[in-house]
């Protein structure tokens, strides 16, 4: 098949003759003399009546930028900034155990919620996982998500850390 570059002059069945203005890795956009500006799947049919080839740049950087953004989100680690909620900002998490004879640990509440921030994380990614999963028949798929979201509702406690009511975790709603 021969990519058509801008300029190309066509004859297609439902619109007409028009000139191709535009190309992207699925689509021609054309301006018809009859129904103006279409767009028109590459593989549709229609008769050249004039083919131009251009270096054609067929993938748009707003595809490439939501292509990235997705491969991103499936297969890494990389998380979203999740703001902690700023009274806690700077702040400290004491244990003190019950036994006096032992010493206490106190926590930078920051590191606390990162971790916290990226429990929910690999919980997100394992939700993927699962629901992806080509492996998995779908009542199988169903008990392991129930899982998940009951994890979900065993965290709702450190919700309080969160700025942005947004990024809290979600259990099981009651019905």
């Amino acid at each position: 098949m021969q990519l058509l570059g801008i300029g190309s002059r066509i004859n297609h069945k439902d619109h007409g003759k028009g000139v191709v203005t535009n190309v992207t890795s699925k689509h021609y956009w054309v301006t018809f003399m009859e129904s103006g500006l279409e767009t028109i799947d590459i593989d549709s049919e229609f008769e050249i009546i004039e083919a131009c080839e251009d270096d054609v740049d067929t993938v748009s950087f707003a595809e490439v930028e939501s292509s990235l953004v997705h491969i991103l989100k499936r297969w890494s680690d990389v998380s979203e900034v999740v703001p902690i909620g700023e009274k806690w900002k700077g702040g400290q998490m004491i244990l003190e155990p019950g036994d006096t004879d032992l010493k206490g640990k106190t926590i930078p509440i920051d590191q606390f919620f990162h971790k916290i921030t990226m429990v929910r994380d690999r919980l997100r990614v394992m939700e993927q996982k699962i629901n992806s999963s080509k492996n998995l028949d779908e009542q199988e798929k169903i008990d392991l998500q129930q899982y998940i979201t009951r994890s979900y509702g065993s965290l709702t406690t450190f919700n309080v850390l969160f700025k942005l009511k947004s990024h809290q975790f979600v259990g099981q709603k009651s019905s």
